[in-house]
């Protein structure tokens, strides 16, 4: 298997003609080729996509959802428009029939790289000293297929923003202590809303391999991976403090990755589908602000005119790394399939796919 070193050193194999080329005729490229492609290509579109990119999207969705719906398939061909893991992800739970592409292989998740797979071990070995086996691992899906597989391995499970509070109640009936990676916030957030108080959750550090505690070693029942997103992480107390202060009948909703004190000051927290799904179902002229990734804001305010929204940081900015897929890389990835040639293929090995495939299926 190529290694993610190797495939981001031929990340810039993209011709330049693609770079070069206007959108108008990029658009007119992209369609021609998917029309050739017909029922052998199915395109996944992660809710955090540009517009020029979703348009093409044969089901746009949450990352895990996506790899489902992709699994249900019997196209030759998936592009996955999104990020590396949720790649990984498709590739496990799809046929070896089936090649799963991203389009830029450089579109990663700062999330997921924050916990690999030797800081992990390494990690696994000094909690194992301190607490024995008291601890069973839980990983959001948005980690590697490593972090999966290792899960897998040691009884655990992934879970998703929308099923954290059900996989965190299972996994304390497993054990007496859960490791919860690689999200602190989301973990955090949701043991908060179990009850468990914060002085009974230590932090482990992966750059400093230390474990920062609030209470008695004995006392530790959630043990948090120093990790985060560096999107939500933009919406701060302030943001929240200010809009309560100017305009104290807009709602504020936000998602689970952002900080305790941030979804502990909103009206209302939950994933990417509950954000989706109380826009929806919002009164016209209702006010929110939404704490989550702008390209999904922006969709939502052009989806529905008749609510005031706004983002809950006036000053945020798309998701940078998933903004890396963009209509010149679609196109490419589109016509090279045209041509018979797969780039970009995202192949998780048969062993990691194995114990991945394990978290996966006792979440699920």
């Amino acid at each position: 298997m190529t290694s993610l070193l190797d495939e981001l050193q031929l990340a810039d194999a993209i011709p330049i003609d693609y770079l070069n080329s206007s959108t108008e005729e990029l658009h007119i490229r992209a369609k021609r080729a998917k029309e050739i492609l017909g029922d052998r290509l199915y395109i996944l579109g992660h809710h955090y996509q540009k517009d020029e990119v979703i348009t093409y999207a044969d089901v746009a969705g949450d990352s895990l959802q996506l790899s489902q719906i992709a699994a249900k398939q019997t196209a030759e061909y998936i592009i996955f428009c999104g990020v590396h893991f949720m790649a990984e992800t498709a590739d496990i739970l799809t046929t070896s029939k089936q090649a799963v592409i991203l389009p830029d292989i450089r579109a990663g998740c700062s999330m997921a790289d924050m916990a690999n797979i030797d800081q992990t071990e390494r990690a696994w070995n000094e909690l194992q000293r301190c607490f024995g086996d008291t601890i069973v691992p839980l990983t959001y899906v948005n980690s590697t297929a490593a972090i999966k597989a290792f899960v897998g391995r040691n009884g655990g499970a992934t879970v998703t923003s929308s099923n954290a509070q059900e996989m965190v109640e299972w996994a304390l009936t497993q054990k007496e202590r859960m490791l919860f990676l690689p999200d602190q916030h989301l973990g955090r957030n949701t043991a908060v809303k179990l009850g468990i108080p914060l002085e009974r959750m230590a932090i482990w550090d992966p750059i400093k391999q230390k474990l920062e505690l609030l209470c008695d070693l004995q006392d530790v029942q959630v043990i948090l991976w120093k990790g985060h997103c560096s999107v939500h992480m933009n919406f701060l107390p302030k943001h929240v403090e200010t809009l309560r202060e100017k305009e104290p009948d807009r709602n504020i909703l936000v998602h689970p990755e952002c900080t305790y004190e941030v979804v502990n000051a909103s009206d209302f927290a939950g994933s990417t589908k509950y954000i989706i799904d109380k826009i929806e179902a919002s009164e016209i002229g209702s006010k929110w602000a939404i704490g989550t990734e702008m390209n999904l804001v922006n969709r939502l305010i052009a989806s529905y005119p008749d609510r005031d929204i706004i983002s809950l940081n006036p000053f945020m900015c798309p998701c940078l790394t998933m903004n890396r897929i963009d209509l010149p890389h679609l196109t490419w990835a589109l016509e090279e399939l045209v041509e018979g040639r797969v780039i970009n293929q995202i192949v998780v090995d048969a062993q990691t796919a194995k114990y991945a495939k394990m978290a996966l299926e006792k979440m699920m």
